[in-house]
């Protein structure tokens, strides 16, 4: 298992897409598993759901993300998992590295990109 967070600040629907559109288009196996979206008092959160084969690993591996959204400021968790052979215990954990980190770069790169569009204001 690995994890990542973040803080963002932008549109909840509009960062769902980009984050779709980059993972999917980040690796050719990976693939969209299913989504469900919650609001309580304003507050939005998002649990969406990813594959893809580790061709490393020889298995598969599921990125899960969700994205808590409030009035433009957005909070992100992903962890991945899977991707072992063993019985007992985790004997590599490359194809879940390699997934999160393909997250980590989109997540970095809607950041710059918002941060410009915003200081560019």
């Amino acid at each position: 298992m690995a994890k990542f967070e973040a803080d963002l600040t932008g549109n909840l629907d509009h960062f769902k897409k980009y984050l779709k559109n980059e993972i999917l288009n980040g690796s050719i196996s990976a693939s969209f598993e299913d989504e469900h979206e919650e609001e309580i008092n304003g507050v939005r959160c998002c649990t969406m759901v990813y594959e893809r084969y580790s061709y490393m690993g020889g298995n598969r591996v599921s990125l899960n993300v969700t994205i808590l959204g409030y009035e433009g400021e957005l909070r992100l968790t992903a962890i991945t998992s899977g991707g072992s052979q063993a019985m007992f215990f985790k004997l590599n954990t490359f194809g879940e590295e390699a997934f999160l980190e393909k997250l980590e770069e989109a997540v970095k790169a809607y950041k710059c990109r918002h941060t410009r569009m915003i200081s560019s204001l």
